[in-house]
């Protein structure tokens, strides 16, 4: 098991790999998005809130994923496309991944053990990993960008 998040790699767009040491010393939201999920307006508040918080440390990376009803099919130039078009979305963007299941990234592996731990309910569930790289909150996918026990957690670990 690693230590911290910051130990761990991902995958870029352009399929390299980006070691999350890049964001060390930042607060992150990591979440699983999709482009056809009811869910997916969300990416509107991760945008307000990369742009709002970004200047005091917090990093946005979205992660995403085909999981849940096959809600993700695009390549990731259709969903880079969607993001930017219909959301100006800037936040981090990274290769589609598996959140669950056998083919699980390591980067989830490591999320999901966290408390409370257990494996990814659906679309746009969130992670708050503080400077240290250590899980300080996770959220249901319900809960919007802007609900006050998310913002109030990130100005915490901001």
């Amino acid at each position: 098991m690693s230590s911290s998040i910051f130990d761990l790699t991902v995958q870029a767009t352009d399929g390299t790999d980006k070691p999350l040491r890049d964001y060390a010393g930042k607060v992150l939201l990591i979440v699983n998005v999709a482009s056809q999920c009811g869910l997916t307006p969300q990416y509107a508040g991760l945008e307000q809130l990369n742009r709002t918080y970004a200047d005091r440390g917090l990093r946005v990376l979205g992660f995403p994923c085909n999981d849940f009803g096959a809600q993700e099919p695009g390549t990731i130039e259709e969903i880079q496309e969607f993001c930017s078009t219909k959301y100006q979305a800037s936040f981090d963007l990274f290769n589609k991944i598996h959140v669950k299941g056998p083919e699980q990234t390591p980067l989830y592996a490591r999320l999901t053990e966290t408390e409370p731990a257990g494996d990814i309910a659906w679309n746009f569930e969130k992670f708050l990993v503080g400077r240290d790289g250590q899980v300080v909150g996770r959220f249901k996918p319900q809960v919007t960008p802007d609900s006050p026990e998310l913002v109030s957690a990130i100005e915490q670990a901001l």
